[in-house]
This record gives C-alpha cells, structure tokens and sequence, in this order.
C-alpha cells in the first residue's frame, strides 16, 4: 500500500499535523476534534490497494470501480457519504504539438478527502504545497481542497489554451504566407492540430456541467461560503471552452482555405501546362503538315520554303505567348 500513497496528512484548523498511521484512527481523530480533515493522495492503485481506503471511507463501489478503471469523463456523482469529481488535467508538449490528458479522481465526505490520480500532468503536489501556505483558506476543510484542484485543473485549461492559441497563429501565417510551406504537409499538420483540439474540448467542455452544480445549492460537503468560489472557477473554465470553441472554428476555416488555395494553384498550373501544350501544338501541326511530302504541296520546292515554315512557326508561338503572358496564364 505504501507505494501508492503520494501523500496522507491531517489537517487541523489550516495547519498540517501529524496523525496516526492507520486511516481509521486519523479519520475517527480528524471527526472527533473538529474543525479537521483527513487528506489522502494515491497514485494509480489497484483494486487490491485500494480495498483498505474503499472500506475505511465507506466509499461507494461504482465511484470506486471509476476511480480504479479511469477513462472517464468530467463529471459528479453523488453518493451516500461522499461527493465523487472526476477531473482530467490538461498538459501541452509545444516541441511535439501534442495534448496530452491524466485523470484525477476526489471523494470528498465528512472530514476526509481522497484524491486518486491517473497519468501525468496533475496539479495535485503544487496545490497541496501551496494550500499548506494558506492555512486560511484550508480551514474551510474539504471544500477548500476541491475548490483548489478545480481551479488548478481550469489554470491549466487557460494555459494550454493560451498556447494553442500561439501555435495556431504560427501555422495560419505559413498558410497564407505569400511562399507558403510545403502543400503536401499542411493540411496534415492542419488535421492533426484539430485532433489536439478535439482531445482538450474532451477534457474541458464536460466539466462545466459540475462546476455549475457545485455552484449551485443542495450539493453535500460543499457549504454555501464556497459557492462563490466554484461560479469563479465555473467563469474561468468558460472562457477557455470559449477559446477551445474558437480553435476549433479558426482551423476548420484554415483548412477549407487551404484546400481553396490549392484547388486554385491546381488550376493556374492547369492553364499554364494548357498554355505551353497550345504553343507546342502550332509548330507541330505546321511540321506535321509539311512533312507529308506531296508532289503537288505549295512552296515545296522553294529554297525558301523551309525558313519562312520556321518563322511563320516562330512568328505565331511568340504572339501565343504574349496572349497568354496578357491574360496571365503564364
């Protein structure tokens, strides 16, 4: 068991203190002074693992088969005893272009908070380190910690956002730079960008639902003061849904323009090649013709036949190509 706990402390009026080892004795000692919490971080457990947190919490088996299967969305149940959040946290690899999605699961019930992480990119350790620094806020007990994890969770939406956002201006001036970048690999870069995209609106679009709810009344373990606190977080996460939202419709606009601007270099391409065939096309018929040999053909047997043949050749694909030069098919 020990490898899987990140970190199991009790907290008395906003401050950290030591507590048993055994959960059952720091939850009885937590509800029994008052004014205290049991925090309880796991990393990945097993089913095995987690039987002792599952029995001592009282913990409801379907939020406890979620939290050990993962691959779940933004979302919160309400169970008898315990308040289950399911978060996804949000990381961008900038050199790689690519969003990548943990999981964080909470029980928050009386007196105690479990939290259960799934992958990388949890903001779970900075917000532990950064509530121990202000044990006001912590006095307000379990609320306090899923209020903090929400609104780490929606930073990190902001961020990535922000940074697609960056990237996003990045590939639309190479678009439609007026020497744009190789044809054949934008419009996958354009796609896989969208697939980015897609994968962040998976983790962000469905937590509103919950932020709403925890903003609202009637929700166990989460008292009427800390109302206030989620319609903020429930605020900052609609802005960066707002601004996935726009991703998502800037790149579809980018790709349809992109495939306009090639459909119209294919054309001009088109009008070129059909303007150099229609050149090469006059002295072949003239040589065509001539060299057909007949006995009876005009000008055959001139000694000036063949230069005035060559320059009537000449003569006409020059005037081609300043028709075509005028009307700008080359």
């Amino acid at each position: 068991m020990p490898c899987v706990i990140v970190d199991c402390a009790i907290y008395r009026n906003g401050r950290r203190t030591d507590g048993p080892a055994d959960f059952s004795d720091a939850l009885d000692e937590a509800r029994a002074v008052g004014d205290s919490f049991l925090w309880v971080g796991l990393h990945e457990p097993t089913e095995e693992e987690f039987d002792l947190i599952t029995s001592e919490f009282t913990l409801h088996p379907l939020a406890v088969e979620d939290a050990l299967k993962a691959h779940q969305r933004p979302k919160l149940e309400l169970y008898n005893g315990s308040l289950f959040v399911v978060l996804k946290p949000v990381t961008y690899d900038d050199e790689a272009d690519t969003v990548t999605t943990g999981e964080l699961m909470l029980f928050v019930g009386d007196s105690f908070v479990v939290t259960v992480r799934h992958g990388e990119g949890s903001p779970l350790a900075q917000v532990r380190q950064r509530l121990e620094l202000e044990p006001e806020v912590l006095r307000h007990g379990p609320a306090s910690v899923l209020y903090a994890v929400c609104d780490a969770v929606v930073d990190q939406y902001t961020e990535v956002a922000t940074e697609l956002q960056l990237d996003l201006e990045e590939l639309e001036a190479e678009v439609f730079a007026p020497m744009g970048g190789d044809n054949r690999t934008i419009a996958s870069r354009i796609y896989s960008f969208k697939r980015q995209v897609l994968e962040f609106r998976r983790a962000s679009a469905p937590l509103a639902e919950p932020m709403s709810r925890l903003a609202g009344v009637g929700v166990p373990f989460v008292p009427e003061r800390s109302q206030p606190f989620f319609r903020d977080v429930g605020d900052h996460l609609m802005r960066a849904n707002e601004s996935v939202e726009g991703l998502d419709r800037l790149l579809s606009d980018i790709l349809s323009a992109h495939l306009a601007q090639m459909g119209v270099q294919q054309n001009d391409d088109m009008r070129k090649i059909s303007a150099w065939a229609a050149m090469a096309a006059v002295p072949t018929m003239i040589a065509g013709i001539y060299g057909m040999n007949f006995t009876h053909m005009w000008e055959l047997r001139q000694p000036w036949g063949y230069p005035a043949a060559v320059l009537v050749m000449a003569g006409l694909v020059f005037w081609l190509h300043r028709l075509f030069k005028r009307r700008g098919w080359l």
